[in-house]
């Protein structure tokens, strides 16, 4: 699918197919899963060829970040499907060249749909190509926050379970510990998305700071927003390694909490053996059938052996509660 957003373009849908063309006023020429013949008539129309969807899933910066032809060339990894609850990272391709911008992707993260219905209320947002992309890297880099802070409060949540006030309460069954786990787990999911989309914005913002367009001198707006930029997914990738410290904590957390629940069930059959072993040892020695045993025609031998029983059971309860195992 291709549209172009310009002063006088709507965002409508080109035809390539049809034969339509892309209106010369067009400042942004948003490509969503191109067929080839778009690909071409986009091609004719900046004077440059557009990434394959095989050359943006490289991941050397030298073949995500660099200009050719006049053009500079950008792919960076965006978060997206958050909200069906499956995270994932997509790159995006942005073609800057001298009087347009071309994105190629074959997702639509919600910080693209944002800047495309802005695009179509507010002209100003489209009047030039670099201003586009500041919009689009704007738009992406706060919804990149949003997620960090749901991350980060997921965090809180998890970290409030498992460091309860009270005692009893830490004490997790075995059903609510694999969930626990799955959502540690499923948080990290996200966190690393979210992670490999900062950091690959930082490399794009970096890049695009040090190149001749943004040195120009008509260009020191859009620089200093750029550099703006550049500062705050700085923070964020920060942030993301502060919130990965604390989920790995978790986790270690909640594995000692597992291996506490494994110690006391051992703790329990321990116990319970060495109370029931000498009454055991008791019975079974009473319980011989020898022909020669002199308590056997003892006439309290039955009472001593039950006391006996009874003692060696009592006396090892009470020792482990002396020392404070049981």
């Amino acid at each position: 699918m291709l549209r172009a957003y310009g002063p006088k373009c709507d965002g409508s849908v080109i035809d390539a197919a049809k034969g339509q063309r892309i209106p010369d006023d067009a400042t942004w020429i948003d490509m969503e899963e191109p067929t080839r013949e778009e690909e071409k008539l986009v091609e004719q129309c900046v004077g440059v060829q557009v990434p394959t969807h095989e050359d943006m899933f490289e991941i050397e910066p030298s073949s995500r970040l660099y200009e050719e032809n006049g053009a500079l060339y950008m792919t960076l990894s965006a978060l997206h499907g958050v909200e069906d609850g499956h995270p994932q990272s997509d790159p995006i391709s942005f073609v800057l060249t001298a009087d347009r911008l071309v994105t190629v992707r074959y997702v639509t993260p919600k910080p693209i749909r944002v800047v495309q219905n802005h695009a179509r209320r507010d002209k100003s947002l489209v009047h030039d190509n670099l201003t586009v992309l500041h919009s689009l890297l704007d738009s992406i880099i706060d919804r990149l926050a949003d997620e960090l802070e749901a991350v980060g409060g997921e965090v809180e949540k998890i970290s409030t379970l498992i460091f309860h006030k009270q005692a009893d309460a830490r004490r997790i069954p075995a059903d609510r510990l694999t969930a626990l786990l799955t959502r540690i787990g499923r948080t990290q999911i996200l966190l690393a998305k979210a992670r490999e989309t900062a950091v690959s914005t930082a490399r794009l913002l970096s890049f695009l700071s040090g190149t001749g367009r943004l040195k120009a001198q008509d260009a020191e707006v859009i620089r200093d927003r750029i550099l703006s930029l550049a500062r705050d997914v700085r923070s964020l990738v920060d942030h993301s390694s502060f919130l990965a410290d604390n989920l790995t904590f978790l986790l270690d957390a909640s594995l000692g909490l597992i291996s506490i629940e494994q110690n006391a069930a051992m703790k329990l059959f321990s116990w319970a053996a060495l109370v029931f072993l000498p009454p055991t040892l008791v019975a079974g020695i009473y319980g011989m059938n020898f022909e020669h045993m002199p308590e056997l025609d003892w006439l309290y031998g039955y009472p001593m052996a039950l006391t006996l029983i009874l003692v060696t059971a009592v006396v090892p309860i009470w020792y482990l509660k002396r020392r404070g195992w049981i």
